[in-house]
């Protein structure tokens, strides 16, 4: 019969992590505090591979969260059965910003070949969640830039470099916008003679104005981007004659 103990007014039996994982939800300060007595537990999961990290994620608790990685040197990238990271669980933008500050890989992908962007990015999902995944990809922020630990080799890399390396930061260039799905872009050369018309100059014009907006990241622009790419592939003319019905891509 297992030992129980009272701690805060909570009767505690010999903790386990299938224990702790039930106090995640209301109680995440205990969670710590038994972890500090039994810290071999931070880092085991349940029959599910269900762990600490995907239940602080999915309570939202970037506190306990932290608490995991900093101070209990758990995995952050850590998976469950489906081979899902904690950030699969992420239902705010907030709590996907503290995963990748800890070092979650965003490109790890599920054993259905999906990453967290392309599960998420479902309306009966987290699509704002997704959205911010792909952005945080295709432009780094400051913080992303700082070395962090890569759990994976056991080595520090510098994500700084790597983004110079996959976006052209290092050149003084950024990564664009990702673009709408089914939507591929070949570079390639041709001959002058090959090359066809100048670009429309009111479809180059729009272009322009749209990239020059502020809100040109958000999910407003990114939409009027997408409605545009259509536009120029379904070969829509900007001559004043009117707008085309637009195919709808992916």
């Amino acid at each position: 019969m297992a030992s129980v103990r009272r701690t805060n007014g909570l009767s505690m039996a010999s903790p386990s992590v299938d224990l702790l994982l039930n106090l995640v939800p209301d109680h995440p300060d205990q969670v710590v505090a038994q972890l500090r007595s039994h810290p071999s537990l931070a880092s085991q999961q349940d029959a599910h591979g269900y762990s600490l990290v995907h239940a602080a994620t999915s309570y939202n608790h970037t506190d306990l969260l932290r608490a995991l990685v900093r101070d209990f040197a758990v995995d952050p990238n850590t998976t469950d059965e489906d081979g899902e990271t904690a950030l699969f669980n992420a239902e705010t933008v907030d709590m996907a910003k503290a995963l990748l500050e800890i070092g979650v890989n965003p490109e790890l992908r599920n054993t259905d070949g999906q990453t967290a962007a392309e599960k998420l990015d479902d309306e009966d999902e987290q699509p704002l969640v997704a959205t911010h995944l792909r952005e945080a990809a295709s432009h780094p922020t400051p913080e992303s830039s700082t070395s962090a630990p890569d759990h994976t080799s056991g080595t520090t890399t510098s994500s700084s470099a790597q983004a110079g390396t996959v976006n052209g930061d290092a050149n003084g260039l950024h990564a664009p916008p990702p673009l709408p799905n089914g939507v591929k872009i070949e570079v390639g050369t041709m001959q002058q003679d090959d090359a066809g018309e100048e670009p429309d100059p009111e479809f180059r014009r729009r272009i322009e104005e749209l990239a020059a907006r502020e809100d040109f990241q958000t999910e407003e622009g990114q939409r009027e981007l997408r409605h545009l790419v259509e536009d120029a592939i379904s070969g829509l003319t900007q001559d004043g004659q009117g707008s085309a019905t637009r195919r709808r891509l992916g």
